[in-house]
């Protein structure tokens, strides 16, 4: 079985240009993660690189299936200059390694929660995860492989978290947009939800 990582970086170069810092973090019982930083005009956009290299299993699942099952990547995007928001590697690497560590897939309407700011100062602990295919298209792979899901990390207040839980993912991104909000915007506050 070819090794995806090189196609993942690839698809990644291609959609955002050429990476101008990496890192690595590696848990115990897991494997490596790589999140680049990626620089368009004032957007900061992070990439995660080797959580797809197994498939998410079903936490119900008696055996963890080497080859089947969803692959993906996270992608966070924000806007640089204003926040030292390249803190952030950790807690991304911690999101991806999530998958192998706790069992669980990451699916849009997802909420994930690092129980610390993203980045010092930020006022979010916590992230919805988006629909993919907007900013990086699939990344199909050879059969009997899943192709690999380039996911949107939208960063969400603790406030805006709880109300999630209450109303869902899909009501949160419409108050979102109803109100303008700039989701990009690292030191941005709750949105209304009155």
């Amino acid at each position: 079985m070819a090794d995806v990582l090189p196609l993942v970086e690839a698809r990644l170069r291609t959609a955002l240009g050429e990476p101008d810092a990496r890192a690595a973090v590696t848990f115990l019982g897991t494997d490596r993660i790589e999140v680049l930083r990626f620089r368009e005009g004032d957007v900061l956009r992070y990439a995660t690189l080797g959580m797809s290299v197994r498939p998410m299993t079903d936490p119900a699942a008696m055996l963890a299936d080497p080859v089947e099952g969803p692959r993906a990547e996270l992608v966070l995007s924000v806007r640089g200059g204003l926040a030292d928001t390249d803190k952030v590697l950790r807690p991304l690497a911690v999101l991806a390694a999530s998958p192998q560590v706790e069992g669980v897939v990451l699916a849009p309407g997802a909420s994930l929660d690092v129980g610390a700011p993203l980045w010092p100062g930020a006022p979010f602990t916590s992230v919805l995860v988006a629909e993919p295919g907007g900013l990086v298209a699939d990344l199909e792979l050879a059969e009997p492989l899943d192709p690999v899901r380039f996911l949107p990390l939208l960063p969400m207040t603790p406030h805006e978290a709880a109300w999630k839980r209450v109303h869902g993912a899909g009501a949160l991104q419409e108050r979102w947009l109803a109100k303008g909000t700039d989701l990009r915007d690292p030191s941005r506050g709750s949105v209304p939800l009155g």
